[in-house]
């Protein structure tokens, strides 16, 4: 609770009093309704050390909650039936757990638990009319209210406290709650459970039975979760709800948004005077019979977004990064957790600007009465979920309405019940054992669509999570005039901590009055979207997985494999010495009688031709067949070299010429020099910092340092065209400094434990050189020549 009041004092400053949210564990699970293909019951390779570890560290947190609900059950005396059931289950389980042996059996405990389930029947069909009846009571009996607000419970055992309160609402939900949560569990253990383990048959018919089940209560629980009765006796339904960022008097606010059946309501959450418990209070309300979207005229006349710095954004990204190996580093060496819950305060205080103030699609409303509103999001994807969402509910009969300050207070009341979106989105709430993300690169090929009722100019993009906000990774060409197409193209895409990708089917617009004045591009249509969560597991084979993604009635065929960053940063020097690509530059600047290699040269021509004005040159991804055609064509040192230039995706140009970077047997800025670039970066007196940063790069070896300046000079110039292209000097660091100063072997750290320090620790330093580079001014080589310094050379 200290934690909790810590995080929200944070908040109260940052928004001034504005904006203050939960940042509690989620204690109500929303059911789910698994389908017919539900990935449970496939079965899933694991190493059997590491496996059984895992399904000890599942278990114990099982155990631990089974005891807690134990004793939330004794505390409401009628249930006795789920009672017995679930005390006899934890008595069998905690010896198992306690008492831990890799090859211990508890699938049969599982499989009799799953069978009893029936029981809950019971308790969900009367779910509604306990809580009304609760809430008449509550109404009609001071001293009810009082006793159903704090019911005690017992702690846990080891716990410091012997009780707990607990409201009567939700304990009369924990049964519902807790058919879910064993679901959950199941699915968990069967993960981390070898195939050919004993328990794995056992655990598979138990998540059978437990899915069976929740699919023939389900549509019993849904609606009564979701419904709130007005005064007037009708229903409505909460049919969305999430965190979105409003800006209101040119100052953005984190604001929990909830679309209902016939209004769209803007709330805050705060807190109450007697600081325990806390509610939503609304911001504003439409009702969905007065909202409209403005026309792209309006939207013209609407005041302009400026979107934050690329480099206090990217400042951001370093702080959490660093504070997450920090962390990492407390856990390893078993560090105090008061200094643990520091740290995590500090990453959460950063992860919430960074939240705060990253989107840039601006999505605006308008209410028939005058006011405006705008809210910022951060993908296209969120866009057109809310839109569409709001266009077919206002399709029915809606009526227009005023709500009284009561009706208001009951509605804004009901969303801390209904919401199914309980933390703010980032990695701070998330608990230790759950998944940190991918770091490495992504495979995708897509292949094709179908599904579309009539002929069109189409495209895809592919999109991915990173530090909690989708960003826009790749792109494939126009396959116009047509309802089959088929790209087959395939992107390399780098991941950053990501959990999900998003595939975004448009119609391309070619129509120039079309112009979106926020951010200066023609507005395509969205004809599908969807998104696939990245599974590990699924992902990390060296075998391409194929897919189908459905959206809207197309359906998206695609491919992907994944490859690890430790895998993905191995620099593998070409055995053949006649090409370009795996070849020490020196070697090639040599041969060709240059001091710039010809494929640097030629890249960087053609984009400065024909892509600087590309949005997003270089972040987003060419197609990876096309990029090994240029390749091949640039090892043989084909003569039709300039014609196939002409020819390709500039997007492809680009990401050959990153790969060219990336695949030198050393890196650019050499692998002895690369500590003393480290540790360079690092200083704080800008004096010592100049010097040693400028000493650096009068040791590289000649081809490296005028191959470097030349390409400095370029990323400039496309960082020139930022208002166009998107693309800061800040962006193009982060693209280009890994590849430039990825040492060629990766030294093992004793204190890294996983990819993501080692992304943390690494990579945003590299980030650093380079954009101190970019922002300096202009660096001639004849002149670092000449500025000889008076300390010694040797570095």
């Amino acid at each position: 609770m200290e934690e909790e009041e810590e995080a929200i004092g944070f908040l109260d400053k940052v928004l001034e009093d504005e904006d203050v949210f939960l940042l509690e564990e989620c204690e109500l699970g929303t059911p789910t309704s698994p389908g017919s293909g539900s990935p449970f019951l496939v079965a899933v390779k694991v190493e059997a050390g590491k496996g059984l570890e895992m399904r000890k560290l599942v278990l114990s947190g099982f155990l631990a909650s089974e005891e807690i609900y134990i004793n939330q059950l004794e505390a409401l005396l009628l249930p006795m039936k789920p009672l017995k059931i679930h005390k006899e289950f934890y008595d069998n389980l905690c010896p198992k757990v306690q008492q831990w042996d890799s090859q211990v059996t508890m699938g049969h405990l599982f499989q009799k638990l799953a069978s009893q389930l029936g029981v809950y029947k019971a308790f969900v069909d009367n779910y509604k009319v306990a809580l009304e009846t609760a809430e008449k009571c509550s109404q009609s009996n001071n001293q009810f209210q009082k006793i159903s607000e704090e019911l005690k419970v017992k702690g846990p055992k080891d716990s410091k406290d012997s009780h707990t309160s607990v409201t009567m609402e939700a304990l009369l939900y924990k049964p519902i709650d807790r058919v879910t949560r064993s679901t959950l569990v199941l699915h968990d253990l069967l993960k981390h459970t070898p195939v050919d383990h004993p328990d794995y048959p056992l655990l598979q018919d138990a998540l059978r039975i437990s899915q069976n089940f929740l699919s023939s209560i389900n549509e019993d629980i849904d609606p009564r979760r979701t419904a709130v009765t007005t005064p007037k006796g009708e229903t409505r339904q909460l049919v969305k709800d999430g965190f979105l960022v409003e800006v209101s008097e040119s100052s953005r606010k984190l604001r929990h948004v909830f679309l209902f059946t016939d209004v769209l309501l803007c709330a805050k959450l705060k807190k109450t005077s007697a600081g325990k418990h806390q509610q939503y209070d609304c911001k504003w309300y439409i009702p969905l019979a007065d909202l409209v979207f403005p026309s792209p005229e309006e939207s013209e006349a609407s005041p302009q977004v400026h979107p934050f710095p690329d480099h206090e954004l990217e400042d951001m990204k370093m702080k959490i990064s660093a504070l997450k190996s920090e962390i990492q580093k407390e856990k390893a060496n078993k560090g105090q957790s008061r200094a643990i819950e520091r740290l995590k305060k500090k990453m959460f205080e950063n992860e919430f600007l960074l939240l705060l103030n990253s989107p840039t699609i601006p999505f605006r409303i308008h209410n028939r009465n005058g006011k405006s509103y705008l809210f910022l999001l951060s993908s296209d994807y969120e866009r057109s979920e809310w839109r569409e969402a709001i266009q077919k509910l206002q399709k029915k009969d809606l009526q227009a309405f005023v709500l009284s300050s009561v009706e208001l207070q009951v509605l804004t009341g009901s969303c801390f019940k209904l919401r199914t979106v309980h933390n703010i989105p980032v990695t701070s709430n998330k608990d230790d054992d759950e998944s940190p993300g991918l770091y490495g690169f992504l495979h995708v090929i897509v292949h094709s669509a179908k599904g579309f009722k009539q002929s069109a100019n189409l495209y895809c993009t592919l999109e991915v999570d990173s530090f909690g906000y989708f960003v826009s990774k790749a792109k494939t060409r126009v396959f116009r005039d047509t309802t089959e197409p088929k790209w087959d193209e395939e992107f390399e895409i780098e991941l950053e901590g990501s959990q999900s990708l998003r595939i975004l089917c448009y119609e391309k617009c070619y129509d120039k009055t079309k112009v979106n004045k926020d951010n200066n591009e023609i507005v395509d249509k969205i004809m599908g979207k969807g998104q696939i969560q990245l599974d590990p597991q699924t992902v990390e084979t060296k075998n391409w997985h194929t897919d189908v993604i459905e959206m809207n009635g197309i359906k998206v065929e695609f491919s992907m494999k994944f490859t690890s960053r430790d895998m993905s940063l191995k620099r593998t020097p070409s055995k053949k010495q006649t090409g370009v690509f795996g070849v020490k530059i020196s070697v090639v600047t040599k041969r060709e009688r240059s001091k710039v290699p010809y494929i640097v040269r030629q890249c960087v021509e053609e984009v400065e031709k024909r892509g600087i004005e590309e949005v997003g040159i270089y972040r987003i991804s060419g197609v990876a067949t096309d990029i090994q055609a240029l390749k091949a064509v640039f090892d043989a040192n084909n003569k039709d070299i300039l014609l196939m230039l002409s020819d390709m995706d500039i997007n492809a140009i680009a990401g050959t010429l990153k790969l060219y970077f990336r695949e030198l047997p050393e890196p650019l800025l050499t692998d002895r020099l690369y500590p003393a670039f480290m540790e360079g970066i690092a200083l704080s007196d800008p004096a010592a910092k100049e010097n040693c940063m400028m000493h650096l790069l009068r040791s590289l070896p000649d081809p490296n340092l005028i191959t470097f300046l030349f390409l400095l000079e370029h990323l400039k110039r496309v960082a020139e065209k930022e208002p166009v292209n998107k693309m800061s000097l800040h962006n193009l660091a982060t693209v280009f400094g890994p590849t430039l100063l990825r040492p060629s072997e990766v030294e093992s750290k004793a204190h890294l434990t996983s990819a993501a320090d080692i992304w943390s620790h690494d990579v945003m330093a590299q980030v650093q050189v380079l954009l101190y580079y970019l922002q300096h001014p202009p660096i001639s080589f004849a002149e670092l020549k000449r500025n000889t310094l008076y300390f010694s050379t040797d570095v």
